[in-house]
């Protein structure tokens, strides 16, 4: 027997299916932009997560009010501040737009008959924690009552072809909403990352059906909210001490991009019997890994010494190409002398002492020529590698012990160069 529901929805083949009318919506901000994967996919749900106060409010009204003025209306619903709450906010940060509106609400029902009467190109809801379907008997905020209101917003963004942008609060153990109860549920997964003591803020993309993952956008924070970054490398070596023993500038990737970022290392005699190893910015797994792979084939007696390591801008890195910048600034520091200031550093350190190759070295070495750092240490390339700038002054090297005699030799200068 054939059901009447059974030809409702039949399969398509790949060359019958329309992606024309699925056409990205530009997002005025670039760095979001970059980090969506080109501008926002009509019919896609997006979770926008982040630590209280980190700016993901701001930004979110930011994105808003300049959506609404070059594309269409935006519905802005939130359930924790009122209307002229966010009003206030606006008029601090100096944005306007006709078309953007603002709904104080949690009941779902009532937001979608709303959305459903603007048909906005936007829908934004701050936040997820705070929406609450009246025919669920539970609070707003428990996983039930999370996932059920998550769900019933991805069949509005589906059927109705708009984009909505849910903020979700990070709990204590680091996840969104509960334990990531939502990120099945949604096309993209971003996170707004930073030092609340720091200006600079990461807007990271962890998930994204419709583009790349772990990209990156910076911005950093000001007076009138949140300013993209237009060359992040620049702003976070701004403040750089030249010829600083203990710093060392790592070529580092997020997503597609690269970044130049100081790392700085503190050795210091211990006077405890179990010396310290404390990071800030890097997994301290890493920083005790890489410590006992100099102990070990350096010969250096850091089982007596407290490292103390930083990443500065509040960055957190994680990709292990980041190692020989490491172990380069503890060397540094462990013997007090600077290595050269035009030089910048990419290589993964292995447990034998080996320093292997890193990915996409072609892009990382022309976005340190674009900077003005001439040389840099890289591990040991293949026969006739392609891409690589003619201009760039390699130091190739096979394993730590190499790279130490490279750049701390005589011939390199006790204290560096100029630059």
């Amino acid at each position: 027997m054939v059901r009447a529901t059974d030809n409702a929805n039949p399969p398509l083949t790949l060359a019958q299916i329309d992606t024309d009318r699925d056409v990205r919506i530009p997002v005025p901000i670039a760095e979001f932009s970059r980090v969506l994967g080109g501008g926002l996919v009509p019919g896609s749900l997006i979770l926008l997560g982040g630590e209280p106060g980190i700016g993901k409010s701001t930004l979110v009204l930011e994105l808003s009010a300049q959506l609404a003025r070059e594309r269409g209306n935006v519905l802005y619903v939130s359930g924790e501040e009122s209307a002229r709450q966010i009003k206030l906010r606006a008029d601090r940060l100096g944005l306007s737009a006709e078309r953007l509106y603002l709904l104080a609400e949690t009941d779902l029902e009532a937001i979608i008959d709303h959305t459903r009467a603007l048909e906005p190109k936007l829908l934004v809801i701050d936040s997820i924690q705070t929406t609450r379907d009246a025919a669920l008997n539970s609070s707003p905020g428990l996983i039930a009552q999370v996932r059920h209101c998550a769900t019933k917003l991805q069949e509005l963004a589906k059927t109705g072809g708009l984009s909505i942008l849910l903020i979700g609060h990070v709990t204590k153990d680091g996840h969104i909403a509960g334990p990531r109860v939502l990120e099945h549920i949604v096309d993209a997964v971003l996170y707004l990352e930073g030092d609340p003591f720091q200006h600079y803020r990461l807007l990271r993309s962890v998930k994204n059906r419709f583009g790349a993952t772990n990209e990156v956008g910076v911005f950093e924070m000001r007076g009138r909210g949140l300013v993209q970054v237009a060359n992040p490398s620049e702003a976070f070596l701004e403040e750089r001490l030249i010829n600083a023993a203990g710093s060392a500038i790592a070529i580092t990737m997020e997503g597609s991009r690269p970044l130049l970022v100081e790392m700085q290392a503190l050795t210091s005699p211990s006077a405890f019997g179990n010396p310290r190893r404390t990071p800030n910015g890097v997994d301290v797994n890493r920083l005790l890994l890489i410590a006992a792979v100099l102990s070990k084939r350096l010969g250096l007696k850091l089982w007596e010494q407290d490292i103390f390591v930083n990443v500065i801008g509040g960055l957190r890195i994680s990709e292990p190409a980041a190692d020989l910048a490491m172990a380069m600034a503890i060397v540094s520091s462990y013997y007090d002398r600077a290595l050269p200031a035009d030089l910048a550093i990419v290589g993964e350190v292995g447990l034998s002492g080996e320093v292997r190759r890193a990915s996409q070295l072609d892009a990382r070495l022309n976005e340190a020529r674009k900077i003005g750092f001439k040389r840099a240490l890289v591990p040991k390339l293949r026969p006739h590698a392609n891409g690589l700038p003619a201009e760039a002054q390699l130091i190739q090297v096979r394993t730590v012990s190499e790279a130490l005699r490279a750049v701390l030799s005589p011939e390199t200068g006790s204290r560096g160069t100029s630059g």
